[in-house]
């Protein structure tokens, strides 16, 4: 409150200096007249005023010619599996290497300070930002994102289900395979089946019939195969062998193995049918890349220009102090003076109040210049570092070294400007890549509205082998049960010698000895292989839905999404028109802007400096000097701010027309491809993928 009492106090006397300086100056040349008539003897003349220093606008220079160096890099390619044949059979189980973010400031940076100051060439701000600024670093992972979600669709994990015998649903072959061991004993309850025979025993002597168990020991091994194609072609494989041996004599081979093999292929006819309902996905992944890439490009284009615009209003701020600064020492050269002046009896006291006021204001205003040029050296600091805070950056004062210069006339049409920028500016080229996904959808739900119909073909072949028992018998005069026949224990008719009754019907027990074939693999092999024993299938399998109106919905929402990213389109135009016309007006305005400030500023330098020499023969006064002095410094920095609004209006032109990269030499590796452009462009900018 009392600063701005001290300054409405100012103010006020500053006015009435104005109405009170005519008086005092005709009262105090009356009295150095009669002072020279009445002694002029005595040496009272004042002094001769010495010129004020000037303020000396820097010379404009040639535009800056960017240097060649390395091209932006965003290798390694994520969207490429490492191989999977020998040497590298492990490696499609091991995570894909990636590298840390580097955090730490790039060497060069380091290299360019000198004695405690940085010297920076425009050059050298935006090499370092494009080196160290984080939103860059941040933006740089985008296309790796969407290289490793191709890898993914490559796959066909997120594609449509592809359904097969092993459930497999990706584009990549899956191998399955099971061994499993059983040993099994199990009680059996029917004497036929177990193979044992039987004793009746007496009525006063039962005789108890033990239970008896049949043992297995079987072996499975199953091996399995699918492939899923882009055309919905599945094709699946399996392959089962089972080695099984049991205590049963009933078997004709024991051990036996038997393997089968089974073949199916499966071709979608309607509902699926083509390549693109089954890469909808990897060609969606591929045109992603292509706008993560263009997003990388526009937040180059966008840091390119931020530190473009930061460097030059640093510019501005350092030259804005040494106007304040000429300012400052004019006004104090002329309070010195003034003082003398009173001293000698030259001077009004008033006039050396003046002075005094405006070197206090001034030297207020350049106090206000020099925080706004630290305030610049951090917002340019901040855009050249990963971390401000290095032990190297303490204290350290940014100098930029290049020249101010005039821009170059643009001479274009605002038909052909927009043209160019419809053709360069990133934002357009990512609404085109979407609208295209946009299609790849449309045209994906319209195949997914068909009957789902598919065709299909099955292929099974099975063979057998194992030991083989030849058995030769001799008759003992016994018998036992046969299998079948009925068997009478009690309450048959019994023949006075014990014979077996007549209805009886049995078997004789025999003495058996075997000899035994081996078999095994090679027969049960032999006849999968040969085809011994086939079976073939093919049929049509049709679905057809009654209603339909999960996929009316899908196919709804596609239909909608593209005529709203259609309207997008033609909205991001307009957008891309009003920011090339604003630029294009900016520029020419700045520079008309500026050659008034320059015609301005040399008109007042005449002005002050005839007032100076009419001070300094006492033709006119310390507060009209002060006045002009006012009037030259405004000029002057009106002009240094012309200038370097200009120029910043040609950094904003440029990224209007999508010109930043072109313009800077800045190259954008392809992402999808990881192949690197040789077109040089701003020195410095690292290689992401060596890191």
């Amino acid at each position: 409150m009392s600063g701005r009492l001290t300054h409405a106090g100012l103010v006020l006397f500053t006015a009435a200096s104005l109405v009170m300086s005519p008086v005092l100056t005709q009262a105090q040349a009356a009295q150095a007249q009669n002072t020279q008539t009445q002694a002029p003897e005595a040496s009272t003349s004042p002094t001769p005023q010495q010129n004020p220093p000037q303020y000396v606008p820097p010379t404009p220079g040639p535009a800056p010619t960017p240097a060649e160096a390395k091209p932006l890099k965003l290798s390694p390619d994520y969207s490429e599996a490492p191989p999977f044949f020998p040497p590298h059979i492990t490696a499609p189980y091991v995570p894909h290497p990636v590298a840390e973010p580097v955090l730490t400031n790039s060497p060069r940076l380091d290299q360019l300070i000198q004695n405690g100051k940085l010297n920076l060439t425009l050059e050298d701000a935006v090499s370092l930002a494009l080196e160290n600024n984080l939103a860059i670093a941040v933006s740089r992972y985008t296309p790796w994102l969407d290289e490793a979600n191709l890898l993914y669709a490559k796959s066909g994990a997120n594609g449509r289900e592809l359904n097969s015998l092993l459930g497999a649903d990706s584009l990549d072959p899956v191998f399955t395979s099971a061994l499993n061991v059983e040993q099994v004993t199990t009680p059996v309850n029917n004497p036929i089946l177990s193979g044992s025979s039987l004793s009746a025993g007496t009525s006063t002597s039962p005789t108890r019939t033990p239970v008896t168990a049949t043992a297995n020991h079987i072996t499975n091994v199953n091996l399995g195969f699918a492939q899923n194609f882009v055309t919905g072609t599945q094709f699946t494989m399996t392959f089962n062998t089972i080695r099984e041996a049991s205590s049963l004599s009933t078997f004709l081979l024991n051990p036996f193995v038997q393997t089968t093999m089974n073949i199916q292929v499966l071709q979608p006819l309607l509902n699926g049918r083509g390549i693109l309902p089954n890469t909808r996905y990897i060609i969606e992944a591929k045109n992603t890349i292509k706008v993560g890439e263009s997003q990388f490009a526009q937040q180059v284009i966008a840091t390119v220009t931020q530190s473009s615009n930061d460097y030059w209003e640093l510019v501005f701020a350092r030259e804005n102090v040494k106007v304040q600064q000429v300012a400052v020492a004019a006004d104090q050269q002329l309070y010195e003076n003034n003082k003398k002046q009173l001293e000698i009896g030259t001077m009004a006291p008033l006039d050396v109040i003046t002075a005094e006021s405006q070197l206090a204001s001034d030297q207020q205003v350049l106090v206000q210049a020099q925080s706004t040029q630290l305030q610049d050296e951090t917002v340019l600091l901040n855009d050249i570092t990963k971390n401000p805070l290095a032990g190297s950056l303490i204290d350290v004062e940014l100098v930029p070294t290049t020249s101010i210069f005039n821009p170059e006339t643009e001479n274009i049409a605002i038909q052909d400007a927009v043209k160019e920028a419809w053709q360069k500016r990133p934002e357009l080229q990512q609404i085109e890549l979407n609208l295209k996904n946009t299609g790849v959808e449309v045209k994906f739900w319209q195949n997914d509205l068909l009957p789902t119909l598919n065709a299909f073909a099955f292929f099974q072949s099975v063979g057998l082998g194992g030991n083989e028992r030849a058995k030769t018998s001799v008759p003992t005069g016994a018998f036992s049960t046969s299998l079948l026949s009925p068997v009478f224990l009690n309450g048959g008719v019994t023949e006075p010698s014990g014979a077996v009754p007549t209805g009886y019907v049995g078997s004789a027990v025999d003495t058996t000895s075997s000899t035994v074939f081996p078999g095994g693999f090679g027969d049960d092999f032999s006849g999968v292989f040969t085809g011994r024993f086939p079976t073939f299938e093919a049929g049509l399998t049709l679905t057809l839905p009654i209603r339909n109106r999960a996929a009316q919905a899908q196919s709804a929402i596609a239909r909608i999404d593209q005529r709203q990213q259609e309207a997008q389109y033609q909205q991001e135009q307009n957008t891309i028109f009003l920011a090339v016309r604003n630029a294009l007006i900016a520029l020419n305005q700045d520079r008309a802007a500026l050659t008034a400030a320059a015609k301005a500023r040399d008109l007042a330098q005449q002005s002050y400096d005839d007032e100076v020499k009419k001070f300094q023969l006492g033709t006119s006064t310390a507060f009209t000097v002060t006045q002009k002095q006012q009037l030259l410094t405004a000029a002057q920095g009106t002009e240094l701010r012309d200038r370097i609004n200009l120029i910043e209006a040609e950094v904003n032109f440029n990224q209007a027309m999508g010109r930043t990269l072109d313009v800077n030499r800045i190259t954008v590796s392809d992402a999808k491809s990881g192949k690197i452009s040789p077109t040089p462009n701003i020195p410095g900018t690292p290689d992401m993928g060596n890191k």
